[in-house]
């Protein structure tokens, strides 16, 4: 269960449109590195998680990562807000223009519309981990490479590199929630009272008498 505030998680405040950084940034929004890929891979893996310390990770990743979507939306439509149409078609938006309008679809930066398989649910732990510990370096490596396109973007820049930063945070704590998951599968604990011990013993001394190999 989820309990929304009206706000955003940094505060998004674009002065002026820009439809060229609108038609990249995007990606970050619906392409394969982007946070709805992000949030829907997390929320889904959590399941699957052998203990909860890992499941509470990827819930708490997850659900930030619904946050930094709505960031990426807010940035987007900022950039396209009041652009003309001359702005939009220069930005070589029109093609989105005419099936989408200035709403914010979730695509990549090429066109492409978001995809399921951008993401993965292996069944394995230790694979979903180390999928997510890449998937928040490629995120990382994308806001990097947004940040240079918007260099003389100062609006734009500021709230790039908190989502960047936040990359690095995860990629940490999923560090941890692997760490956890490894030492947890290769835990072999036995449990015995003195009973079963006693019972052991008892059965392991008859099996000797009866072969008459013991000393």
């Amino acid at each position: 269960m989820w309990t929304y505030t009206k706000a955003l998680q940094y505060p998004v405040n674009i002065k002026c449109p820009n439809p060229r950084l609108a038609k990249v940034i995007i990606s970050q929004y619906g392409g394969p590195d982007g946070e709805l890929a992000a949030s829907l891979r997390y929320l889904s893996q959590r399941f699957g998680m052998p203990d909860q310390k890992a499941k509470a990770i990827l819930n708490d990743i997850g659900t930030e990562e619904l946050a930094h979507l709505e960031m990426v939306g807010t940035i987007v439509h900022q950039l396209t807000k009041g652009a003309s149409i001359e702005e939009i078609e220069k930005a070589g938006l029109g093609a989105y223009y005419t099936d989408h309008g200035v709403d914010v679809y979730p695509q990549s930066a090429a066109g492409m519309p978001f995809t399921a398989a951008y993401i993965a649910a292996k069944g394995d732990p230790v694979a979903n981990l180390q999928e997510d510990l890449a998937a928040e370096q490629k995120a990382r490596a994308t806001y990097e490479k947004l940040i240079d396109l918007s260099r003389d973007e100062p609006d734009v820049v500021d709230p790039l590199r908190f989502l960047r930063q936040r990359e690095i945070v995860h990629f940490q704590r999923f560090g941890e929630a692997l760490r956890g998951v490894q030492d947890k599968m290769a835990e072999k604990k036995f449990y015995m009272n003195d009973g079963t011990v006693a019972n052991m013993a008892n059965k392991a001394a008859k099996e000797c008498n009866q072969d008459n190999n013991c000393n």
